[in-house]
C-alpha cells in the first residue's frame, strides 16, 4: 500500500490500528512476527579468510612452491637452506601487508544500526509510553516534537506546524512542512518522489520544528533507510585498475616462468641426450632460480608503501584516505558525481538579497530586517555566529545579527507578547511585540499570499493605499528572486495600541502594511567554481546529483558552469520512466540530475561505469551511501557527512571542500605515475635477471644463484624502487586528460623499453661473469656478475626518474633516490668484501680492476637509455 496516496482513516484501517494506538498484547504479537525495528549487520570476513585471500596470488603460490622445492634440495644435499628462509621472509612480509590493506573496516551497518538505538514516545492502550525504538512495530502511533529522531517510516496523522529535516536522506536543503492531506498523482505520473511525500516521515530524519503524530507503516529493513542498508550489502567491492593489472601480471609471469622452465629442461635433455638424476636436479635448480628471478618479490610491498606515503601527503591536503587503493584510482578519475547540498554549497541557508519598494530607504530596510528577525523562533546566543532553530529562520536571524541587530538585543526592546504560529495552509506566521507601551505586529510568509492581506504599503517612509499596479510590480520582483532559485519570504506589519481581539481566529492577519521581502539560498562555496574549472582543464567531467528542486539545481549548476542551458538537466521522475540503456544515452548529454532518490544515484553511477568512465561520487547524507560505495572512488564529507556515508567511502574530505578533491586527484596522478615507473623498473630488471639465468642454462654455467637474486630483488630493486615512488609530479600533470581505465602500464613504448633494457642488462651481466671467471674462476665471475647486475639496476633507476626528459635536464632533485643509491652501493660492496657474507653467498673478493670493469659494464646502461629517450621523442 502506498500510504501517502490514502487518507488517514484508510491507512489506520489497513494497519489495523487506531489513533489511540495498539494494545500492549497486539504490539508484542507484531514484534514477534515482524522482528525488531533495526538494521541487519554485514557479514565480516574472518582472519583466516583474509590470510587465504592474501596468499592466493599466483606469485605468492609460486614462491611457496619454490620454497618447498628449495627446502627438499637442501635436505637432500645437506646444505644450508638460506634460500628457504629468505623466501619465507618475503612471503610473510607480503601477507602482512595484504592483511593491513585488507582491513577496511566497513562501519556502514554499525552506523545505520546506531541510528535506531534510541527511545521513542508511542501510544499504547491510549497512553503515551517511552519505549526502545527497536521495539516499535507497524501500527504504533508515534508522538513527536522538535528534536526527535524519527525511528521508523510513518504516515502523518496530526501536525502542529511540524517540519522535518530530511537532508541526510533526500538531499533537500530545507526542512519540509509535514501535512495530513492525501497526495494525488498528476497525469501520467507513475509515483511521487521521496522528497515530495509531504505526509510521510522517514527513519533517521529529525523533527526540526513543531510537533505531531504519525502511524508507523514500515520498520527495520523495510524502511527507506533499510532499503539503503540492503543496497549497501548488495554492492560488491571492485578491483581498481592497478589491482587488475597486477593480477594479470601475476598470471603472465607464472606462464613465462613455466614456459622458460620447459625450454631449459628440453635444452638440458638435448645436450645430455639422456634423462638422468643430474638433469632433473639441475633443471629443478634452474626452475627455482627462474622463479625467484621472474617474481618481483618486493613489488607488492613497495606499491603498498608508496600508497601509504601518498595517504600521508593527501592527509596534509585535507583528504583522508580510508582505502590505500583509492590513491591510485583517484589519478584515473574521469567523472565526479557530486551532491549539491553541503558539497558544492555551504548547507547553510543565507539571506543573499533583500527588496523594499522605496529607493533603498534606510527606515524601510531596518524595519524589514528587525521584523524578519523578531517574527522567527530561532535563537541566537550572545557572541555566537550561528543561530539555533529551523534553517530558514536561522538565516533571517543571522542576517540581522550581521547587520548590527542581534536578536537577544531586539527581544529586550520588543518583548513578544503573542504569536500566531506558522500554518502550512495559510503559509504565514505572526508575532506581536510590546515597545514603550505600544504594540507592533509583524507577519511573514509567502509574498503572493501576504499581499492579499495588505491594504497598504510603505514606500520612501510614506504609507500608501494598496493598488493593483503595486501588487503586480512586487510579484514581478518576487519572481525575479524565485527565478534565481532564491527562497522568498515577505514581511508586513501594523502598529497597535493594544493587543487585538479575535487572535484565536487569526483575524489579526488582515489590514497589514507591506514592507518588502528577502531572498535566501544555500550559497555556493567560494572556491568551488575554480575547482570545477580545474576539473575541466584536467579532462574531468562534473555531474551534479541532488534531491533539491529542478530550478534550484539549475541555478546553482549554471552559476558554477557545470552546464550552459536547461537542456542538460533531468529530474528523478524522468529516470523512473526509462531503462538503464536509455539512461546511458541521457548521461551523454545531461550533467545535472535534480529531485533524485537514492536508487537513482546508484543507477547513474552504474550507467557511467557502463560507459567506461572511472567514476567518483561525493556526498554527505545517508541517501548518498549506496552510490558512494558503488563508485570507483567514494568520497564523503568529514564535517557534514553522516557516519554512514563515511563508513562506506574510500576518501573523507576533512574540510568538506570540493577543491580538495582536485588536489587529491593531482596527488593520485603523481602517485600512479611513480608506481608505473616502479613497476617498469622492477619488471625490466627482473627480465634482465630471468634472461641471465636463461643464458646461464643455455651456456651450462651458474652465473647467479637464487639467494643472489633474492638479495638483488629485496635490496637493489626495492630500495631505489621505493625512492622512485617519492619523485615529484611531472610538469602540467593537471593539464593532461585522465588515463583510460584499461590503459596498460606498458603503454607509450614502456613495454618495448622494458624488453630491450632487460636484454641489454642480461648481456652485460653475462659478459661480466665470463670476464671474471677467466680472471679468477667461477666464484670471481659470480662476484663480478653480482656487482654488474646491482649497479646496472641502480643506473636504470636513475634514468627512470623521467621517461621523456633526459636526466641532465631534470630541475627537481630526488634526494631519496640519491640516499637509496649510496645505501645500496654500500650494502652491495659489503656482500662482496665482508667475510661472513662472502661465505654465505659463495663469493670471492674482487680487486679494484675487476670492480672497475664490472661498474663500467653497468654504466653502459645510462647513455643507451638516454639515447633511447631521444629517439622515442623524435619519432612521436
Amino acid at each position: 500500500m502506498r500510504f501517502y496516496l490514502e487518507n488517514v482513516d484508510e491507512v489506520l484501517n489497513e494497519l489495523k490500528t487506531s489513533r489511540e494506538g495498539l494494545s500492549g498484547e497486539e504490539a508484542n504479537v507484531r514484534l514477534n512476527n515482524d522482528g525488531k525495528n533495526r538494521l541487519k549487520e554485514e557479514h565480516k570476513k574472518t582472519l583466516l579468510q583474509k590470510i587465504i585471500k592474501s596468499i592466493s596470488d599466483p606469485m605468492i603460490i609460486m614462491l611457496l612452491v619454490t620454497c618447498l622445492i628449495s627446502y627438499i634440495i637442501s635436505i637432500a644435499e645437506h646444505s644450508s637452506p638460506v634460500d628457504v628462509f629468505i623466501i619465507l621472509f618475503v612471503v610473510i612480509i607480503n601477507t602482512a601487508m595484504g592483511l593491513i590493506q585488507e582491513s577496511k573496516a566497513e562501519k556502514a551497518m554499525e552506523s545505520l544500526k546506531m541510528m535506531t538505538k534510541s527511545k521513542s514516545r508511542v501510544k499504547r492502550d491510549g497512553e503515551v509510553l517511552l519505549i526502545d525504538s527497536e521495539d516499535i512495530v507497524k501500527g504504533d502511533i508515534l508522538v513527536l516534537e522538535a528534536g526527535d529522531i524519527i525511528p521508523a517510516d510513518a504516515r502523518v496523522i496530526e501536525t502542529h506546524t511540524m517540519k522535518v529535516d530530511e537532508s541526510a536522506l533526500t538531499g533537500e536543503s530545507v526542512s519540509i512542512n509535514k501535512l495530513i492531506n492525501t497526495l494525488n498523482l498528476a497525469e501520467n505520473q507513475i509515483d511521487i518522489s521521496l522528497a515530495d511525500r509531504n505526509n510521510m516521515i522517514f527513519m533517521g530524519s529529525v523533527v526540526s520544528y513543531g510537533r505531531g503524530e504519525a502511524v508507523v507503516c514500515e520498520t527495520g529493513m523495510r524502511t527507506e533507510l533499510g532499503k539503503i542498508a540492503s543496497s549497501l550489502n548488495n554492492v560488491k567491492d571492485e578491483a581498481t585498475p592497478l589491482q587488475i593489472k597486477m593480477k594479470e601480471l601475476s598470471k603472465v609471469l607464472t606462464k613465462v616462468v613455466l614456459v622458460i622452465c620447459v625450454i631449459v629442461f628440453i635444452v638440458s635433455l638435448i645436450r645430455a641426450k639422456t634423462l638422468n638424476v643430474d638433469i632433473v636436479r639441475n633443471t629443478v635448480l634452474a626452475s627455482v632460480a627462474l622463479a625467484v628471478a621472474a617474481i618481483p618479490e618486493g613489488l607488492p610491498a613497495i606499491v603498498t608503501i608508496i600508497l601509504s606515503i601518498g595517504v600521508t601527503e593527501m592527509a596534509k591536503r585535507k583528504a583522508l584516505i580510508r582505502k590505500l587503493t583509492a590513491v591510485e584510482t583517484l589519478g584515473a578519475v574521469q567523472v565526479i558525481c557530486t551532491d549539491k547540498t553541503g558539497t558544492l554549497t555551504k548547507n547553510q541557508m543565507t539571506v543573499t538579497r533583500i527588496y523594499t519598494s522605496g529607493d533603498k530607504n534606510e527606515k524601510e530596510t531596518t524595519l524589514l530586517i528587525k521584523g524578519m528577525c523578531l517574527c522567527s523562533d530561532s535563537k541566537l546566543e550572545k557572541d555566537a555566529k550561528r543561530a539555533k532553530g529551523e534553517p530558514t529562520e536561522n538565516a533571517l536571524v543571522e542576517y540581522a545579527n550581521n547587520q548590527g541587530f542581534p536578536k537577544y538585543e531586539l527581544e529586550k526592546m520588543y518583548k513578544r507578547v503573542y504569536e500566531i504560529p506558522f500554518d502550512s495552509n495559510k503559509k504565514m506566521m505572526s508575532t506581536i511585540h510590546e515597545n514603550n507601551n505600544k504594540y507592533i505586529q509583524f507577519t511573514k510568509g509567502a509574498t503572493e499570499i501576504l499581499l492579499e492581506k495588505c491594504n497598504k504599503y510603505m514606500e520612501n517612509d510614506e504609507i500608501h493605499e494598496m493598488t493593483k499596479e503595486f501588487k503586480e510590480k512586487i510579484l514581478i520582483e518576487n519572481n525575479k528572486f524565485a527565478s534565481d532559485a532564491l527562497r522568498v519570504l515577505g514581511l508586513a506589519y501594523r502598529e497597535l495600541n493594544e493587543i487585538p481581539k479575535g487572535l484565536e481566529n487569526n483575524e489579526a492577519e488582515n489590514n497589514l502594511i507591506f514592507i518588502g521581502f528577502m531572498g535566501m539560498m544555500d550559497p555556493c562555496r567560494e572556491e568551488v567554481h575554480d575547482a570545477i574549472l580545474k576539473c575541466k582543464n584536467a579532462g574531468i567531467r562534473t555531474i551534479m546529483i541532488t534531491g533539491d528542486h529542478r530550478d534550484t539545481a539549475l541555478a546553482i549548476a549554471k552559476k558554477l558552469e557545470i552546464i550552459e542551458d536547461e537542456s542538460e538537466i533531468t529530474v528523478g521522475a524522468e529516470i523512473d520512466g526509462i531503462t538503464d540503456d536509455e539512461l546511458v544515452e541521457v548521461l551523454k548529454k545531461c550533467s545535472v540530475f535534480a529531485r533524485v532518490q537514492p536508487e537513482h544515484k546508484t543507477r547513474i553511477v552504474k550507467a557511467l561505469k557502463r560507459l567506461g568512465y572511472v567514476t567518483a561520487m561525493t556526498g554527505d547524507g545517508v541517501n548518498d551511501a549506496p552510490s558512494i560505495k558503488e563508485a570507483d572512488v567514494g568520497i564523503s564529507m568529514g564535517i557534514t557527512g553522516t557516519d554512514v556515508s563515511k563508513g562506506v567511502s574510500d576518501v573523507i574530505l576533512s574540510d568538506d571542500n570540493f577543491k580538495t578533491i582536485v588536489d587529491a586527484v593531482e596527488e593520485g596522478r603523481r602517485i600512479y605515475d611513480n608506481i608505473r615507473k616502479v613497476i617498469q623498473f622492477q619488471l625490466s630488471t627482473n627480465m634482465g635477471e630471468v634472461l641471465t639465468i636463461f643464458f646461464a642454462s643455455i651456456l651450462n654455467a651458474e652465473i647467479l644463484t637464487p639467494a643472489h637474486l633474492l638479495w638483488i630483488n629485496m635490496i637493489t630493486d626495492s630500495t631505489p624502487g621505493l625512492a622512485l615512488g617519492m619523485e615529484r609530479a611531472e610538469e602540467n600533470i593537471m593539464k593532461n586528460k585522465p588515463r583510460q581505465k584499461n590503459e596498460s602500464v606498458f603503454s607509450d613504448g614502456a613495454g618495448i623499453n622494458m624488453v630491450w633494457q632487460g636484454i641489454l642488462m642480461a648481456v652485460l651481466v653475462t659478459i661480466s661473469y665470463f670476464i671474471g671467471e677467466k680472471i679468477g674462476g667461477h666464484k670471481n665471475g659470480m662476484s663480478m656478475a653480482f656487482i654488474t647486475m646491482n649497479f646496472a639496476e641502480l643506473f636504470e633507476a636513475i634514468c627512470m626518474r623521467s621517461q621523456q626528459k633526459p636526466i641532465i635536464k631534470l630541475k627537481n632533485k630526488n634526494l631519496y633516490l640519491l640516499g637509496a643509491t649510496i645505501l645500496t652501493v654500500i650494502l652491495t660492496l659489503s656482500v662482496i668484501y665482508i667475510p661472513f657474507f662472502v661465505k654465505i653467498f659463495s663469493f670471492s673478493a674482487i680487486d679494484a680492476k675487476e670492480l672497475l670493469i664490472a661498474t663500467t659494464l653497468a654504466f653502459i646502461l645510462i647513455p643507451t637509455i638516454e639515447i633511447g629517450k631521444t629517439i622515442a621523442k623524435a619519432n612521436k
